[in-house]
């Protein structure tokens, strides 16, 4: 059963035409076309977490590391000089909250905003449960304890959520929220942290 199919069933109208032009009816069938669409499709970033996942569980790494952007990402934008507060988007503080209470999940905070600003900021996400176990760095992973990589310049992290590379704060936070909140996952906690890796060879 095609999609038009499934929308005769469902509205009891056909769309018989594959030019959607200015046909009656037709503005109707692509919001529901797009409201299928936010509805089913899995987010990229939530693809990638479960493989992160998998691979983590592979190598028996307790600890994996996700790193967030505050504006475009937690919080709806606001550009006023003088209020600095946390807007959440949907679902954003739940899943966050969530996070905040897996002690095999480090959470970094990676925000432009001055020091000051980062203060207030973080003040209200700590008085809404939310605990970022690092602001702007991550010391866990470093030159010294991995050999990952040279992180002077670029810190180490498994998944990034950041407006500007493709997460969409206005759907993909459901997504987020619904798998963490039914996830039954959890390392060992004999695993190993990443201070040591093996497929860099010779």
């Amino acid at each position: 059963m095609n999609a038009k199919e499934i929308y005769k069933k469902e509205t009891g109208i056909e769309i018989k035409s594959n030019h959607f032009g200015t046909a009656p009816g037709n503005n109707d069938y692509v919001k529901w076309l797009e409201k299928l669409v936010s509805e089913r499709y899995e987010p990229t970033i939530l693809k990638w977490i479960k493989k992160m996942f998998n691979h983590a569980e592979k190598k028996e790494w307790y600890m994996v590391y996700f790193t967030f952007d505050l504006h475009g990402t937690i919080s709806k934008p606001d550009y006023r000089r003088t209020i600095k507060e946390v807007k959440y988007y949907p679902y954003a503080k739940e899943t966050l909250q969530l996070l905040s209470e897996r002690k095999d999940i480090t959470t970094i905070l990676w925000t432009s905003s001055y020091p000051n600003e980062i203060e207030i900021y973080n003040k209200q996400l700590k008085k809404d449960n939310i605990n970022f176990d690092f602001i702007g760095d991550n010391p866990d992973i470093t030159n010294e304890k991995g050999a990952f990589g040279y992180y002077e310049k670029k810190h180490y992290f498994n998944a990034l959520f950041e407006d500007k590379s493709g997460f969409n704060p206005e759907r993909d936070w459901k997504f987020l929220y619904d798998f963490f909140k039914n996830q039954s996952y959890r390392p060992k906690t004999e695993w190993c942290r990443k201070y040591k890796e093996d497929y860099h060879k010779l």
